[in-house]
């Protein structure tokens, strides 16, 4: 990626673990000319092999001139079936002087893909100054890294947290990676790795904290944490129960940094500050530079209301552009459609008394009961409180023309959803949130659908239950979890 971009080259690139549908979805549309891949990645353990999924993509990538294998293993590789294969270390035996291409402020240099959960991804191009600026910006001010400090985010190079980490090298940091499940061989496999490399910054999403909280694992009493200053989580809202977590069972001197963005910005809207305090269930403050508020339904700006998050002023990292959009339509139509000449980002969200940001989820997967518009993660940060419930999924289901709330759970494998649970799971929804908060139906399945960059998908869960069939289940991780759900449009 960095000698792409010192040549000038733009980089776009996808996880490992898409199949040959979702890699072709997206690069189809960029007509790559080189296209680097492994020949497999390890996950719980196992090796999986990438080398079929790499020719079949190869093959029907057009434009393609070169294919660069990167072996994971130390293995013979015999590349007759690869077309216009490469191996990457033949490539390191050619010596050539390093040189870098000046180029303008704008000039591309990442293609970034939206998360195609209703079509084919949007190729979302960002420039190299205004995506810089805005990495250090974060690094050094907001997450106080400093030359020496060693890094790692938890990250699949389909995210754009791979993109955002890589640029912490831009601040004197060393970058810690790690192939594989953050489960295995156990629950204590990255907190090892961050005592062995004395992090300092940790970085990871808002699921794994709550996965790890339910494991039983607590950091402090395993591992020695002294070096460790941040802690980032991000993904999803962080649950206030995660902030007690953390400084119970990881380490009480941290800042804890939820923060919120995403692959539009290649960075965030809200985020942390070293100099302020951290107040459970809230992000620290609104990013420098960025002119984020809170709309209501009209256009105001308000405060300590829910409504949606804008940006009401550019931004160094906005998206140079969409591929093959050539007048700006599809951009215009993703941000500015429903504020004129202000970016409506279509998170839910609330700016609180202290300046800091909760964020009630996706405004698209908003709830609306009885016409109360309802943020998810209301919902999900007192569920995922139960030790029996491992994670849960809401949505609207329209129902003798209103909308009631139904909540799916993923329980434990020796927990069962009886009425004594799921009574309890209403009544701490309705002291803790509000009597409209409360589902109408708790049901319980046996998996739950999510993004290859662990975010759940609501609105594909919304559509199954009303009949309807998701517009692309490529961007899944998991699709066959749909299925759970096809026959609940039947609910009494």
């Amino acid at each position: 990626m960095l000698a792409s971009a010192s040549l000038g080259a733009v980089w776009s690139s996808c996880s490992p673990d898409f199949g040959p549908k979702g890699i072709l979805d997206r690069f189809d549309q960029i007509r790559p000319k080189v296209m680097f891949a492994t020949d497999e990645y390890f996950y719980n353990g196992t090796a999986i092999d990438c080398l079929e999924t790499a020719a079949e993509v190869a093959r029907q990538l057009k434009t393609l001139e070169a294919l660069i294998i990167v072996p994971n293993l130390d293995r013979n590789l015999s590349l007759n079936a690869l077309p216009n294969a490469i191996l990457y270390s033949d490539i390191l035996e050619e010596k050539a002087q390093l040189e870098y291409t000046a180029l303008p402020f704008s000039h591309p240099l990442y293609i970034m893909y939206s998360s195609g959960t209703t079509g084919v991804p949007k190729c979302i191009i960002h420039g190299v100054g205004g995506t810089l600026i805005q990495h250090q910006k974060e690094h050094l001010l907001h997450c106080n890294i400093k030359p020496g400090d060693t890094v790692f985010y938890f990250t699949t190079t389909g995210w754009m947290m791979w993109n955002w980490i890589v640029s912490t090298l831009a601040s004197g940091s060393k970058l810690i990676l790690f192939d594989g499940s953050p489960f295995y061989p156990d629950p204590g496999v990255l907190w090892r790795i961050a005592e062995h490399e004395r992090l300092t910054l940790f970085g990871t999403s808002a699921k794994y904290l709550s996965a790890l909280e339910k494991s039983g694992y607590k950091p402090k009493e395993q591992v020695s944490l002294k070096h460790l200053k941040s802690l980032l989580s991000t993904g999803s809202p962080l649950a206030p129960s995660s902030y007690d977590f953390v400084y119970k069972n990881v380490k009480t001197d941290l800042q804890l940094s939820s923060i919120a963005g995403g692959t539009e910005l290649i960075s965030c809207f809200a985020v942390g500050n070293p100099i302020l305090p951290v107040y459970r269930g809230e992000i620290q403050c609104r990013g420098l530079g960025m002119k984020m508020e809170i709309f209501d339904e009209d256009g105001n700006s308000v405060h300590k209301q829910k409504g949606e998050l804008v940006c009401t002023a550019p931004f160094p990292s906005m998206p140079i552009s969409f591929w093959n959009d050539p007048d700006d339509i599809k951009y215009q139509a993703a941000y500015f459609e429903r504020f004129p000449n202000v970016w409506c980002h279509g998170d839910y969200a609330e700016l609180t008394d202290r300046q800091g940001v909760i964020i009630y989820g996706r405004s698209d997967a908003i709830l609306n009961p009885g016409g109360v518009r309802i943020g998810t993660a209301e919902i999900y940060r007192i569920v995922e409180q139960f030790e029996e419930v491992i994670e849960a999924i809401a949505i609207g289901q329209e129902w003798d023309g209103d909308v009631r709330v139904i909540l799916f759970v993923k329980l434990k494998n020796d927990v069962s959803l009886d009425n004594k649970l799921e009574q309890r799971l209403k009544d701490a929804i309705k002291k803790q949130a509000s009597p409209r908060h409360v589902p109408t139906k708790i049901i319980e399945v046996p998996d739950i659908p999510r993004t290859r960059s662990g975010k759940i998908v609501e609105i594909a869960v919304r559509d199954i239950v009303h009949g309807h069939k998701p517009m692309n289940t490529d961007s899944l991780a998991n699709p066959e979890a749909l299925d759970h759900f096809k026959n609940c449009s039947e609910l009494s």
